[in-house]
């Protein structure tokens, strides 16, 4: 329930948001930095308001102005991804959720390996090192750090979870738990396939029995035939492994037509997520995400106990097929997350450019001549027409600003033209040869 001194907070908060999804909407213009800034000092206020109104409270339960909110932050950090200010802890919020997310399913399935989780220590590390620093620095209100605080130590908490279930696994069993967990991805990833293949899958069947085979007794055994610690792990994910390749024989991925809408959507967003992932460089604005993120939440929460259910409760055919299509949703989101350059939007053209001719500089470079002048004349071009763009050594908005990502960019810049004068000077070189030659 709302607070009375609450509502007034709630009704400012839903007018940002839909300042947000305005500025979202808007693609006749790059997204400038100073509309997101004003909107991130009002969506700030409200905040430091609101941490006042609750300070006594011990135990506050989520309600429509928290879930507002979260809407908000997932939104907002992705327009500081959008104008290059990925280096700043706004810009965490979205890439700590979608973490969540994805280490959330993990432990569903408790299917997972130490070199699974290690990548998303590190980068838990690494976000919570820009968290900090703008702590240090008070570059953002104690009311946004201590907000990503909280949720990188919730994350960190389910991330020691997920360690600490691996840490029982005895030394002798870990070989067993690594083949196990890879059999099981291929069985899922097989069972979304619109006809898997039966050699594929009879292959994979030997190989569990042949594990299943190696107990005894129904354990597994260690070296001088002692039993090991983490029997229950590996003997779940063995019989988990044996029920997943049991529903693909018997239904052959049939997805019930109860389950067919969820199907389709999921499909339909993977294939756009795979769109992005191949050409995010030129065709991704980051702000896109918050859409497909909202979308695989809603269907997220429309299981119970974990299952995708009917009208009536009861749980039809594809579970594996939509939690493979939802996680593999999940995993694309992050990706695209924590791949972004902070670089804005308005110099992403320009960096896009930029990386374009290095990668061909570089092949011919690599490749050799002979070549002329007249061969480095396109890339000396598409160079200087880069550099007439600066205005004293800055690239500069219409409006005078200037956008974030000037120090990556010059770097690319200034590496286009020492592979040039690298390539003139090889000219020199040959130019030299062929008059000793003669």
């Amino acid at each position: 329930m709302l607070k009375p001194e609450e509502i007034s907070i709630l009704e400012k908060v839903i007018n940002i948001r839909n300042r947000l999804t305005a500025l979202k909407q808007n693609r006749a213009e790059f997204i400038k930095a100073q509309d997101v800034m004003s909107i991130y000092q009002a969506i700030v206020k409200q905040v430091t308001l609101l941490n006042e109104i609750r300070e006594d409270e011990s135990a506050h339960t989520s309600n429509r102005l928290d879930a507002t909110l979260a809407d908000v932050f997932s939104l907002l950090s992705l327009f500081f991804l959008t104008i290059g200010k990925g280096r700043e802890c706004p810009a965490t919020y979205s890439q700590i959720a979608s973490m969540r997310q994805l280490l959330d399913h993990m432990n569903e399935s408790a299917a997972y390996t130490e070199a699974d989780l290690w990548p998303f220590r590190a980068r838990l590390e690494q976000l919570r090192e820009i968290v900090e620093n703008d702590i240090e620095s008070g570059n953002h209100p104690k009311a946004m750090t201590t907000l990503l605080e909280r949720k990188l130590n919730a994350c960190d908490d389910v991330l020691t979870e997920l360690q600490d279930s691996l840490s029982v696994l005895s030394e002798e069993l870990v070989p067993v738990h690594t083949q196990l967990v890879g059999l099981r991805r291929q069985l899922v990833a097989m069972a979304a396939m619109p006809k898997p293949s039966k050699s594929e899958l009879k292959r994979i069947q030997e190989e569990l029995r042949k594990i299943d085979s190696s107990r005894v007794d129904g354990k597994f055994l260690g070296p001088a035939g002692a039993v090991p610690a983490s029997q229950a792990l590996c003997s779940g994910l063995l019989e988990d492994c044996f029920e997943v390749a049991q529903e693909i024989r018997a239904h052959e991925d049939d997805v019930s037509q109860t389950l067919k809408p969820i199907y389709d959507r999921l499909s339909e967003i993977r294939s756009q997520l795979e769109g992005l992932v191949m050409t995010h460089r030129w065709t991704l604005r980051e702000t896109d995400l918050y859409n497909y993120s909202n979308s695989l939440q809603e269907i997220d929460k429309m299981r119970i106990d974990g299952k995708f259910v009917d009208s009536e409760g009861n749980r039809p055919n594809g579970q594996y097929v939509l939690l493979y299509l939802l996680r593999r949703c999940y995993g694309l989101i992050y990706r695209l997350l924590s791949s972004s350059e902070p670089v804005s939007e308005e110099l992403m053209p320009i960096a896009n450019k930029l990386s374009t001719v290095k990668k061909c500089l570089n092949e011919v470079l690599k490749y050799g001549g002979p070549f002329s002048p007249r061969d480095l004349y396109p890339y000396q071009l598409a160079l200087h027409q880069i550099d007439s763009m600066r205005k004293d050594g800055k690239f500069v908005s219409p409006d005078g600003s200037i956008p974030e990502g000037q120090a990556i960019v010059m770097a690319h810049l200034n590496e286009c033209h020492e592979l040039v004068e690298m390539l003139k000077e090889a000219m020199g070189d040959e130019d030299e040869d062929e008059s000793e030659y003669e």
